[in-house]
């Protein structure tokens, strides 16, 4: 897999992209929350047909830049102090930083209890706050995985393994080896946002890219898909 950038005129602006070689059949564009254009061709793919693809879908892209730009400020960044608002399953709750005999993290009626043990710094609420959102994703997100694998167990694919990290770009992924990876942000947005990932990323077991098969497999196994994924979209912004 290869990474580049390219760029087009349309009109009297310039679309910039990445452009991702890959080995697969088809080309796909993509337009993300932050705005970033992600172009994925196969091997061998001459610079002059993506282009070409590009210019062509040049209004859509222009249409869901747009579309994300009327939620622009996003949420500025967090400094982790005291009655900060910071995000767990898709609701707002306020930090209560305090001294404490352990360093823990509670949620408490609305509200995130950081107790720190000794001096409390903005690195060190962080990395407890960060702690204690990577257990939770680790429990949410392994029920999550095990209700939405109900819809498949029937059929003929295997179970995956489920692993959880930190990612710039993407929700999820599953690898050729059978991994499903998740993001640890999406501990952030609301449950059934967590379901619609993890369902997307199920179809690719049967369908490796996103075509007509995929989708109908998506509309049979959660008919509310597009709702979801909608929500998800705009929940960190």
């Amino acid at each position: 897999m290869s990474l580049s950038h390219g760029r087009i005129n349309y009109g009297k602006e310039s679309i910039t992209y990445n452009l991702i070689y890959a080995h697969r059949k088809t080309l796909e564009i993509a337009v993300y929350p932050d705005k970033t254009i992600i172009v994925k061709a196969p091997v061998g793919t001459a610079l002059a047909e993506v282009e070409q693809r590009v210019l062509r879908r040049a209004a859509w892209i222009k249409k869901q830049i747009d579309y994300f730009g009327q939620f622009y400020p996003q949420t500025p960044p967090r400094h982790y102090v005291g009655g900060e608002t910071h995000l767990y399953l898709g609701r707002s709750y306020r930090l209560k930083i305090c001294p404490g005999d352990i360093n823990q993290v509670k949620l408490i009626h609305g509200y995130f209890h950081v107790f720190i043990k000794g001096n409390i710094t903005e690195a060190r609420v962080k990395s407890l706050l960060d702690r204690w959102y990577a257990e939770k994703a680790a429990a949410r997100f392994a029920e999550s995985f095990e209700r939405c694998w109900l819809c498949f167990e029937k059929s003929a694919v295997k179970k995956p393994c489920l692993k959880i990290r930190k990612m710039k770009k993407r929700w999820g992924s599953l690898s050729k080896n059978g991994v499903m990876t998740l993001n640890t942000d999406l501990i952030r947005v609301p449950r059934e946002c967590i379901d619609y990932v993890v369902t997307h990323e199920l179809c690719h077991l049967k369908h490796h890219n996103h075509g007509p098969g995929f989708y109908r497999q998506l509309d049979q196994v959660m008919p509310d898909w597009k709702k979801r994924k909608i929500k998800l979209e705009l929940a960190l912004v």
